[in-house]
């Protein structure tokens, strides 16, 4: 009887890894791939499935990478959670430019709607979900400001600084200028890493006293060196095996995403918007849970490194791909894009400047986002 509810116990809490390793080996014998000869039905069974699964598996992620950070502490257990999301976010986009190259735009619509749903989406439901049950909660202000430095200066390198160069036409860059800002990136990055999780490891610790009571509320004694270690050791196993579904299924999901946009001829912001959404909706529901809990530092410490990730580790990768599989890459934002991203960047310095916050910055940081999707559907 015991056996039996353990595993219905097991079945239940990682289902949708099964079915994403499933799906996976299904298409995988079968070798097929979605597109152009499926019938409209069967594409949109297929995809809708398998998106879903993929979903459930990031939800899966997200739950693991949670125990990590009990068992880590902050930055570290963050840290494992935007680096599990960039794998996903990479994965995905390679795909869609292994597809065909039909929207030279992705990184592009990628970086800029991962900035609108991370600076302006997750951080205004933090604040509002956080602030209506606590009111004002505080935040390490340097921790803040730290991720904003480089956000805020890569960003407009990438997204703006394209419309102004005189080396090529259009809003792209010549190979040479992709190689510089790439690399850029990267070690621009790993200093920071160096900054979080050695030198400053302080700035992005929380400040709230719930994780240091609990313990003893609980009356708990910390477990033993042995135990945790293999508490770590199971939690990463079941990280990679809820991971590697999401990534190994990315380039179905790629093509039927690659497939749409072409055919449908939707808005093309729509294809970054859906891959955005796919890795930052698990981390936003994490983001907010924590704002909620009154961790305000790990709900920062999740959106702020979910952003400077996808610039510090997903630009590079990307540019490296499309300069192998000779893509050109259109980076620079229109001017109705550029404005939203000067009022981001410009409400967010205001609004993390501050070390508090409230549901009123939280309502600024919304309508920010809400004005990002209406003109992704009306340009």
């Amino acid at each position: 009887m015991y056996k039996r509810s353990k595993l219905r116990k097991l079945l239940r809490d990682h289902v949708f890894v099964i079915l994403g390793w499933l799906i996976w080996l299904i298409l995988l014998l079968s070798g097929h791939k979605f597109g152009p000869s499926d019938s409209l039905t069967a594409l949109a069974a297929g995809s809708t499935l398998t998106f879903c699964t993929m979903l459930g598996c990031v939800f899966a992620v997200v739950r693991h990478a949670d125990e990590l950070a009990e068992l880590l502490d902050e930055p570290y257990g963050t840290l494992v959670l935007t680096l599990s999301a960039t794998a996903i976010e990479v994965s995905l986009m390679l795909m869609v430019m292994a597809g065909g190259g039909q929207n030279p735009a992705m990184l592009r619509d990628t970086i800029f709607a991962t900035l609108m749903v991370v600076l302006n989406g997750m951080v205004g439901v933090s604040l509002v979900s956080g602030g209506w049950v606590n009111v004002e909660q505080s935040f390490n202000l340097r921790g803040a400001l730290s991720f904003l430095h480089l956000i805020a200066p890569l960003s407009l390198l990438l997204l703006v600084l394209p419309n102004h160069t005189s080396s090529t036409d259009g809003p792209t860059l010549a190979p040479v200028q992709e190689a510089f800002l790439g690399l850029l990136c990267l070690l621009v990055y790993g200093v920071f890493l160096v900054i979080q999780t050695a030198r400053h490891r302080s700035y992005f610790a929380n400040m709230s006293a719930v994780l240091d009571d609990e313990p003893e509320e609980n009356g708990n004694a910390a477990p033993a060196p042995s135990r945790r270690r293999g508490a770590i050791v199971r939690a990463s196993l079941n990280l990679l095996a809820a991971l590697l579904p999401v990534v190994l299924l990315a380039e179905h999901l790629g093509s039927v995403i690659d497939f749409a946009i072409e055919e449908s001829h939707t808005p093309p912001a729509l294809g970054g918007l859906v891959v955005a959404a796919l890795v930052l909706l698990p981390e936003g529901v994490g983001a907010q849970r924590a704002a909620a809990l009154n961790l305000m530092q790990r709900a920062v410490n999740i959106c702020l490194g979910s952003a400077l990730a996808t610039i510090g580790l997903t630009v590079p990768t990307i540019l490296v791909a499309a300069s192998l599989q000779q893509h050109s890459l259109t980076l620079g934002l229109n001017g109705a894009e550029e404005t939203l991203l000067y009022a981001t960047l410009l409400v967010s310095v205001m609004t993390f400047v501050s070390g508090s916050a409230n549901v009123l910055q939280g309502m600024v940081h919304l309508m920010l986002f809400i004005a990002y999707l209406f003109f992704v559907f009306v340009p």
